[in-house]
């Protein structure tokens, strides 16, 4: 198996009307680390979608930018939007290579997306991808369902769990809300 730049660990979380996403900073060659401060969530489609990549890192990247460009033209649906970038992703003889995972959001939906053509939302307000992404998200059901934390406060205490569980994750964790307001 030739070495890939490989990004981890995402965890959507949902609580309260707030929407939130994190995604560690860690990013892999083969078992070197190479670089810490990563940014694996952002904002897409005038920052009503929150997206975070998993896998490897030059794949993800153009799937998000395939992903903006389906919400353009679907003005914005995320589930169809979704739906139609994973149809391409399976039947496309180039994207088909592409190795990754999204996990993207909107204020309604909260969506996997994966190269075989799954779309997957799954039934509670928390999901997550990455190899840390188990971790986290078993971090983030029990928070959710045993403390009175907001939905920033799980993802944050979730994904530190993750990082100190999962040799690919680590506490450089970066946290964006949909609706906050953003300066650049």
């Amino acid at each position: 198996m030739k070495d890939k730049i490989y990004s981890t660990t995402i965890l959507a979380v949902k609580k309260d009307g707030r929407s939130v996403m994190a995604g560690d900073g860690q990013v892999t060659f083969g078992e070197t680390i190479m670089k810490h401060k990563a940014a694996k969530v952002r904002f897409i489609y005038k920052d009503k979608v929150l997206v975070g990549i998993s896998g490897a890192a030059a794949d993800a990247f153009s799937l998000i930018e395939r992903l903006e460009g389906k919400l353009e033209s679907y003005k914005g649906n995320l589930v169809r939007a979704a739906v139609e970038l994973a149809k391409d992703w399976r039947t496309d003889r180039v994207l088909r290579r592409l190795e990754a995972l999204l996990l993207a959001m909107d204020k309604n939906h909260m969506l996997i997306i994966s190269g075989t053509g799954d779309v997957i939302e799954p039934d509670e307000d928390v999901a997550a991808i990455g190899s840390g992404g188990p971790y986290a998200l078993a971090a983030a059901r029990a928070l959710l369902a045993h403390s009175d934390l907001d939905a920033r406060e799980i993802a944050y205490e979730a994904m530190k769990i993750a990082a100190s569980i999962c040799i690919y994750t680590n506490e450089e964790i970066i946290i964006h809300e949909l609706g906050e307001e953003r300066y650049e």
